[in-house]
């Protein structure tokens, strides 16, 4: 089950099932957070092959069981990852040629379809981690690996715009958007996408030592990271909007969290850009700057995430459609929110207390707060194998309903 593809769902897929490779790569990402912040590693932004391997051989107990951990949940989860977007890919293509996708399009599920660079984002980022932990000397060759790695994401966000163009031109043309049925924040899929996209160009500006690079690499990744928010803004203002009057939707109610893996991805990317700043301008936040931004951004996340969980409770989400007979694609929105929160607060605990000078790396404190990002990854790998036990099984799934 494992090593084959799941089976085809016909009439009753969704593009949002490409959101289940989107939460695969995030846990792959959060186990390399370990690494990132328990394997020491001079002279780079990021751990290395090499740091891995000399952490590993002199390290404490802890610190390799650490790494054995971190390395087997990268595998598995980017192995996961790209067995479901092939899986998405294939049913993709016999999907868009159909008539229930030829409806849909006319309709606010349109903006659906950008889960595909979503995914595609999170794949490219998912593979260059594998390269670093996994490919002895990578870092010798990343100055040209860098660049291509840019035109790749800027592929990809030509394609994200591409969808978004087409959404916009239709409904701001010939109408036909549904206000009452945008009773939740689906419309910020868009957002994220692009936010993937632009968190994946901000990374040449925390690694390369070429200006031009870095300079390159910051005004492309603003430019995304600027769009995505205008696009989540307004998203934000209708939505909620549609939400007061009508209440939320209660298949679309996991998208109330969505705020909570925008803002650890813009985040990162923010912190990325910083850093380029520090190395090769001179210019860079100081560490409490840091620690007062990633405070802002979590408490955003904080509160959008006691929000949705409301919402949720109250509806009875988890009765119906995680324990109950029905099933939606959108559960797998639920993922990402979890993964966000875990990463953020390895950043927050690392780059904001600790470098502010507030709380001693392999301290109680430390562990303490670290042990609350660590327990939120567990419930989240729960979540998925739930959800992947429940849509990718055996057991059949009624048809999917657009909004």
């Amino acid at each position: 089950m494992i090593l084959s593809l799941p089976e085809s769902k016909g009439d009753s897929y969704s593009p949002l099932y490409l959101l289940a490779s989107v939460g695969a790569g995030g846990l792959a990402v959060s186990f390399f957070m370990y690494l990132m912040f328990w394997v020491s590693h001079p002279g780079q932004p990021v751990p290395v092959f090499e740091d891995i391997a000399s952490a590993f051989a002199t390290g404490s107990l802890w610190l390799q069981t650490s790494i054995v951990i971190a390395l087997l949940g990268i595998v598995f989860f980017v192995f996961t990852e790209f067995r479901l977007l092939w899986w998405n890919l294939r049913e993709l293509k016999r999907f868009r040629a159909s008539d229930t996708w030829s409806k849909a399009a006319k309709t606010n599920a349109e903006t659906q379809m950008l889960a595909l660079p979503l995914a595609l984002a999170m794949a490219v980022n998912a593979a260059f981690i594998v390269g670093l932990v996994f490919v002895p000397g990578l870092w010798s060759v990343v100055e040209y690996l860098l660049p291509v790695a840019m035109l790749v994401f800027i592929a990809i966000g030509i394609q994200a715009f591409r969808l978004i163009g087409r959404f916009m031109a239709r409904v701001l043309t010939e109408g036909g958007f549904n206000c009452a049925a945008n009773n939740s924040f689906a419309q910020m899929l868009p957002a994220f996408a692009l936010a993937m996209t632009g968190v994946g160009l901000a990374a040449p500006a925390a690694m390369s030592q070429v200006p031009g690079i870095v300079a390159l690499s910051l005004a492309l990744s603003t430019f995304f990271i600027v769009a995505a928010l205008i696009i989540a803004a307004v998203a934000f203002i209708l939505g909620f909007r549609a939400m007061m009057e009508n209440g939320a939707a209660t298949e679309s109610a996991p998208t109330l969290m969505i705020l909570v893996p925008l803002m650890t991805i813009v985040g990162i990317a923010f912190l990325r850009q910083g850093h380029g700043l520090s190395t090769t301008f001179e210019s860079g936040p100081a560490p409490v700057d840091t620690l007062m931004f990633l405070m802002r951004m979590l408490a955003v996340q904080l509160v959008f995430l006691g929000l949705g969980l409301a919402v949720l409770v109250r509806q009875g989400y988890a009765k119906t459609f995680l324990f109950g007979d029905k099933r939606s694609a959108g559960s797998y929105a639920l993922v990402c929110p979890g993964v966000a929160l875990s990463v953020m607060l390895h950043f927050f605990i690392n780059k904001g207390l600790v470098e502010a000078g507030i709380i001693a790396k392999f301290g109680g404190a430390f562990w303490s707060l670290t042990a609350i990002a660590l327990l939120v990854q567990v419930i989240t790998i729960g979540l998925v194998l739930l959800l992947n036990r429940r849509h990718f099984g055996h057991t059949k799934m009624g048809k999917h309903h657009y909004a």
